[in-house]
């Protein structure tokens, strides 16, 4: 039984660390903060993870995971290439409704600071979702679903940078629309042919 508390704990944590990185960063919290949420002691923290380094780096490999399993989910449910895009932005819209950043976009921002761990976990998020789109592109472009110019990774690579951009001017002006907008503008222009 303790083990199984012990495990509630440490997801508790990696909970509330997640919210704390997409609404203010990894430099924007600490271990007081979420020792305060939880009404523990920072010591008892250290306990389930000895320094914010180890944290930062479960959560992104948490959170990866975590996205790895929708795009698994969307590719069960779906087999048109534009709907399984559409899907994908979802997974974007539905964080950015809660005033929350993706994850990993926003340790990018921070990535000159991270430890080197998390740097590594970051880019492996983006180097998977890369892969997935690109072979979704490839894939949608060979059935004739899809239409664009150039190598497949080039055109996963400017995906991932178009909506974790558009994530970010939205949340700065405080206005979902704004993603949904540049997003819908992106698959219209993927989807023509």
């Amino acid at each position: 039984m303790a083990a199984q508390g012990s495990s509630n704990t440490a997801q508790r944590i990696l909970d509330i660390a997640e919210r704390l990185v997409q609404t203010q960063g990894f430099n924007g919290f600490s271990y007081a903060d979420i020792a305060a949420e939880l009404n523990t002691t920072k010591a008892s923290l250290h306990y389930h993870f000895p320094t914010k380094a180890v944290l930062g780096t479960e959560l992104v490999a948490r959170y990866s995971r975590n996205f790895q399993t929708a795009l698994e989910a969307i590719e069960k449910k779906e087999s048109d290439p534009l709907q399984r895009l559409r899907d994908y932005v979802a997974l974007y819209a539905r964080v950015l409704e809660k005033d929350r950043m993706c994850l990993c976009g926003m340790l990018a921002s921070d990535y000159s600071t991270l430890p080197k761990p998390m740097r590594e976990e970051v880019r492996r998020f983006f180097d998977g979702n890369e892969a997935w789109l690109a072979r979704l592109l490839e894939e949608g472009r060979k059935a004739h679903k899809l239409r664009f110019n150039g190598a497949a990774g080039e055109e996963a690579r400017a995906l991932i940078g178009a909506f974790e951009g558009a994530m970010l001017i939205a949340r700065s002006y405080d206005d979902p629309s704004r993603f949904e907008s540049a997003a819908n503008r992106v698959l219209a222009r993927l989807g023509e042919g």
